[in-house]
């Protein structure tokens, strides 16, 4: 399995990996959806700075409907791209789906479609839950029910009650990428009154551990920051790259409630 851990889009997907044991919990990754419903789209503003000057780079939407008509799974989707006037210098048209439970949030299925640069992959990945195996481009491997892809992951953490960490505390997570199974965590900060370009937010203040990519270095680089309110939404991103650094703004949320047939 080809590596493909690039570019923007692929940052906001790790900013918000899942924990996989939550405190006060007897059984493992056992949440109640309250965060989100279906007819959810976010929006958000990327930017890339080299020298201290910011230039706007693309954005990257985050979508959610019902599944084939079937309220028992939701559709999910982030798409990323940059701008047209930034594609000289890298150019990406990404797009994630997965298909999970709509009370979960475990997936099912998990598909990507990457242009970033000169490389392109197309992959769809299945989470056979009663058997507890991933099947991935012909090759099945054994999994645990906390298993999640990262586009999944963003929604269940959604859901992490911080209520229950000290600051400091690492909260595991376990995430399949790449045909392999990642065993991560994110660092909770505490709480931080922020503004940024978009207006002023009561937040949540963490660190996801991140793997090494072709834009940025593995470690605790990155900083996130959401809605320290039921709807967890992320507002603002900061992190070094290899070259330079980038930004990200939550821009916009509003109802679509598509419903995706099959």
């Amino acid at each position: 399995m080809m590596r493909f851990r690039p570019s923007f889009i692929f940052i906001i997907l790790v900013l918000l990996w899942a924990p996989v044991l939550l405190k006060g919990q007897s059984k493992p990754c056992v949440i109640q959806n309250k965060a989100m419903r279906a007819g959810e789209e976010l929006t958000y503003k990327v930017y890339y700075t080299l020298a201290g000057a910011y230039v706007g780079a693309g954005e990257a939407i985050f979508s959610t409907s019902i599944y084939a008509k079937e309220k028992k799974y939701f559709h999910l989707k982030g798409s990323g791209r940059t701008y047209d006037s930034y594609d000289w210098f890298y150019k990406v048209r990404d797009l994630y789906e997965s298909i999970v439970d709509s009370q979960t949030l475990k997936p099912v299925i998990f598909r990507r479609n990457i242009q970033e640069g000169n490389q392109k992959l197309l992959q769809e990945v299945y989470f056979d839950r009663n058997k507890l195996q991933v099947l991935d481009n012909g090759q099945k491997k054994s999994m645990s029910e906390c298993l999640l892809d990262v586009l999944s992951a963003i929604y269940y953490a959604r859901n992490i009650d911080f209520a229950k960490y000290q600051v400091g505390d690492k909260i595991p997570i376990e995430i399949y990428l790449d045909g392999e199974i990642h065993a991560l965590y994110i660092r909770y900060l505490g709480k931080e009154k922020i503004s940024t370009r978009h207006g002023q937010y009561q937040t949540i203040k963490f660190k996801p551990l991140l793997l090494d990519g072709t834009l940025f270095k593995g470690g605790e680089q990155m900083t996130v920051w959401v809605t320290n309110d039921v709807r967890r939404i992320p507002v603002y991103i900061d992190t070094p790259i290899l070259v330079g650094h980038i930004r990200v703004f939550f821009h916009q949320r509003k109802r679509t409630d598509k419903i995706v047939e099959k």
